[in-house]
């Protein structure tokens, strides 16, 4: 098999996805490397034998499929140049943080019919796998309401300390965070949210020391044992206006109800899923090898801790749990063959429409509000795996 040509723009956190790309000999090669800095520029070129540019469009006539790894609010740009040049391109989730520009993607992969996949990679988690195959097999019965809990017992260091804490590029962690949970709450709930509600607000991180503006990050950034309690935090970054802590109440489409919770000033760092079905119901606990997924669906009365079933959550290698090699395998089979995928466009969309609406609603008293729904053309394209050229 000859390896794809990959082009890696941006070398930032998400870097980590370039080495899982390149597998030499085995399908895909990292042969090109764009990133502002200069210094992570050469790095890369150096770690992966790769052509370093500065420009990312130089690099799109040579490269055979583009990893987009830059933050948030560039995505728009940068994917629908790639599109337009007829180059498959991995946008890193979210989508977008706005829905214009989240169409704006969409339509631009239409309407240059060149392949476009969105890195949920959650939907390859075990965990979720797990769960969504208990849910299929019936074992709870139809699906009426999920819960999640988010403890995100790292925020200060991740969340807090560069460009995540500022609306201007991420809208909220309510989008930026919790896209990754309210898609895989769609895709287990079978829906799309239609009708949110939240609140939220910035408890804790709001009055910390912050860098002054233009000072980088310490190199000590993230120093578990020595940032805690939330309170020691310092070196935040110079603006801080999202919010640390926050509720999410939803309606799907199909009728099930969900909540979404998101804490960062946690000691502990998990997802909680609770999915209630008419005939039983499910909840992980833990995310990884070492947790389990029980399932009670026997009637009884008052609070047993064993559960009716037990089943482990599996073993995989690679970075979040396994999900980013099967990930990126998915992406480039899509790029060789086309075909179905486990991720979705309109599901990346779709979690970024309830991020955005929830962050509205909670920025405006808790207010409920309706969530856009996407162009009915653009669905059928996209669920029809992208197999139509230009309309």
């Amino acid at each position: 098999m000859t390896d794809l040509r990959i082009g890696v723009i941006g070398l930032g956190l998400r870097g980590s996805l370039a080495a899982v790309a390149h597998r030499p000999g085995h399908g895909s090669r990292v042969t090109a490397v764009a990133e502002l800095d200069p210094v992570l520029r050469q790095e890369g070129a150096r770690r992966f034998d790769a052509k370093p540019y500065a420009d990312h469009r130089e690099m799109l006539g040579d490269v055979d499929a583009v990893l987009l790894l830059t933050p948030d609010d560039t995505h728009a740009d940068l994917a629908c140049e790639a599109l337009r040049a007829g180059v498959p391109a991995f946008v890193e989730k979210p989508l977008d943080i706005t829905l214009e520009r989240c169409d704006q993607i969409l339509r631009t992969a239409r309407e240059s019919g060149t392949r476009l996949y969105v890195g949920h990679n959650m939907r390859h988690m075990p965990v979720v796998r797990l769960m969504r195959e208990i849910i299929q097999r019936g074992d709870i019965g139809a699906v009426k309401s999920v819960w999640v809990r988010h403890f995100v017992g790292h925020g200060g260091d991740f969340y807090f300390k560069d460009w995540h804490a500022q609306r201007s590029r991420v809208t909220g962690l309510l989008l930026q965070k919790a896209a990754h949970d309210l898609d895989v709450v769609h895709w287990l709930a079978g829906g799309y949210t239609r009708r949110v509600q939240a609140f939220g607000d910035l408890m804790v991180y709001g009055s910390l020391p912050r860098r002054a503006p233009g000072t980088p990050k310490p190199d000590d950034w993230y120093a578990p044992a020595a940032n805690w309690p939330p309170l020691s935090q310092t070196g935040l970054n110079p603006e801080v206006d999202v919010e640390d802590v926050s509720v999410m109440n939803m309606v799907l489409d199909n009728g099930v109800i969900g909540a979404y919770q998101q804490c960062h000033f946690t000691p502990d760092y998990w997802r909680n899923y609770t999915v209630i079905g008419d005939a039983g119901r499910l909840e992980n606990f833990g995310n990884g090898p070492g947790g389990a997924v029980k399932v009670w669906n026997a009637r009884r009365s008052g609070y047993r801790e064993d559960a009716d079933a037990v089943h482990e959550i599996p073993a995989a290698d690679g970075g979040h749990g396994g999900a980013d090699p099967q990930i990126l395998a998915e992406f480039f089979r899509f790029v060789r063959h086309g075909g179905p995928t486990d991720t979705s466009p309109v599901a990346a969309r779709m979690s970024v429409a309830a991020g955005i609406q929830a962050t509205a609603s909670l920025r405006n008293g808790g207010a409920p509000m309706e969530v856009p729904e996407l162009d009915p053309e653009l669905v059928t394209y996209f669920e029809s795996g992208q197999a139509a050229h230009r309309p």
